[in-house]
């Protein structure tokens, strides 16, 4: 209904009379009402800003209506700031009741002069007075009142732009999306940028094949070669930067695939990817074990002279230490180093999770002193695998004294299975005091006792010869397992 509608005002055939601001009106302005405006219009552009505001004020008692606001603001279109002061000062001053010919008007005027976040304050304020009944539809009553005070105004496609990321930036997303294809229509593209955050936002809040499907029908790859369909065919090419958007939202939902087919896609319309695009893939590969694959990518981005950024580094380093090659992170940890680029707080996380992999707890330990020197602080998961490392060395003093300190010096909140892991450390040791204490803790914490705990303890005491604790444990936590069951 509405595509049907504003295909008869925008950009009108010449048989059809162009609309103007005066068509909005009741009837047309009377002299003294012409005279008014001219004489608001002189106060506006030759008197100084001091003296105009109480001047307007003593000769326009009774102030303006929204037509009346709209001619003299197009009389002084060529000075935006001055527009904007007059339309907030009749607002302030209770002088004009604004509806969306006002607004549309002064927003056209900020658009042209490129007074993007005024123009976007605007653009909010329009579509919360808009009287059309449902959310979904008051941006597109603006929108219509935009098209209809387009060319009275001498704006440019730049102003619906600024109203789909207004929209967009308030979750607005149907609403952006009619308006979208609404401007495709009459063979007009939303620039880049808007495209890009178009995309996003449809993956984000419709999930990431809708926003697959909105790329396609932005940039006309479903379109077919009736002339109606090639109407839509947009007049640009996507730039990298939404190819790299539909890349991240496909790796976020695991669709490694379809992550492939993008990259694919990036080529066949002649568009270079950049750093960032190669990461993206780069983790993919890495998420599937495929560090082969990853490798290759590497070498090619290298050889296209693609500069490698940390993400792209950590990324690397990330994968070869899940799958145990400890050796290759430690080098391309130096090729990061001698590239200039500083290791962050992951580097190091992947570094020690990499040492804790294969065993190399005292490496690891060295990381995570190099990591504390530098004022980064890890990750829960990061100290599980320390503590684990060293627990399974039995290394399980120190273990307790890392902890410790951990929790005493950064606010280090440690997991279930760290606590498991000390425990059981210290009950093999027959340090059942400290384990006893840990449990406590750990309880405090909002961790229940598991089966598990209940047999590391019973088996402490056992091998201590505490027979009638380990009985009174069993009956416990065989009572404790049937009120679980019973829950």
């Amino acid at each position: 209904m509405a595509i049907r509608i504003l295909r008869n005002i925008f950009f009108p055939t010449p048989k059809h009379k162009i609309l103007s601001l005066s068509s909005f009106s009741t009837s047309p302005p009377s002299d003294n009402a012409q005279t008014t405006i001219s004489t608001v219009v002189s106060v506006l552009t030759h008197q100084r800003s001091k003296s105009r505001w109480s001047y307007l004020r003593s000769l326009c008692p009774n102030g303006f209506n929204p037509d009346q606001f709209s001619q003299i603001a197009l009389h002084i279109k060529n000075n935006p700031h001055l527009v904007l002061r007059f339309f907030l000062w009749t607002q302030r001053k209770s002088l004009c009741n604004h509806n969306l010919l006002s607004y549309s008007t002064t927003i056209h005027i900020l658009a042209r002069g490129r007074l993007k976040s005024q123009a976007r304050t605007l653009i909010r304020e329009a579509i919360r007075v808009s009287g059309s009944e449902g959310i979904e539809s008051k941006p597109l009553k603006v929108f219509e009142t935009l098209v209809k005070t387009y060319r009275q105004c001498g704006s440019a496609p730049f102003v619906f732009d600024l109203l789909i990321k207004t929209c967009l930036e308030s979750k607005k997303v149907e609403p952006s999306i009619e308006i979208a294809r609404m401007l495709l229509s009459r063979g007009i593209s939303p620039n880049l940028s808007t495209c890009n955050s178009l995309i996003r936002q449809v993956s984000q809040c419709c999930g990431v094949q809708a926003g697959y499907e909105m790329y396609r029908e932005i940039f006309g790859l479903d379109c077919e070669n009736g002339e109606e369909n090639l109407r839509m065919v947009a007049r640009i090419s996507p730039s990298v930067e939404i190819f790299n958007t539909l890349m991240v939202a496909f790796y976020q939902d695991g669709l490694v695939d379809k992550v492939k087919e993008i990259w694919d896609e990036i080529g066949d319309w002649n568009c270079n990817p950049n750093g960032y695009s190669y990461s993206i893939l780069i983790a993919a590969y890495c998420d599937e074990g495929e560090m082969d694959e990853a490798e290759i990518l590497w070498e090619e981005m290298k050889a296209k002279n693609v500069e490698a950024d940390v993400v792209a580094f950590n990324t690397m380093i990330g994968g070869f230490c899940q799958i145990g090659e400890i050796e290759k992170a430690e080098a391309f940890s130096r090729e990061m180093t001698f590239s200039g680029i500083e290791s962050t707080c992951i580097t190091y996380e992947h570094l020690i999770s990499g040492y804790c992999k294969i065993g190399n707890v005292d490496s690891a330990l060295l990381v995570y002193k190099d990591m504390l020197r530098k004022d980064f602080r890890p990750e829960a998961s990061t100290m599980e695998a320390m503590i684990r490392g060293l627990c399974e060395a039995s290394r399980n003093v120190e273990a307790l004294e890392i902890f410790g300190r951990a929790k005493g010096h950064f606010d280090f909140h440690p997991t279930r299975k760290s606590y498991e892991f000390l425990i059981e450390g210290l009950c093999q040791e027959g340090k059942m005091e400290e384990a006893l204490k840990l449990q406590a803790e750990m309880v405090t914490k909002g961790f229940t006792p598991s089966c598990e705990i209940y047999s590391v303890f019973i088996s402490g005491y056992m091998k201590g010869g505490n027979i009638e604790m380990a009985d009174k444990l069993r009956i416990e936590m065989l009572e404790t397992q049937m009120c679980r069951e019973e829950v």
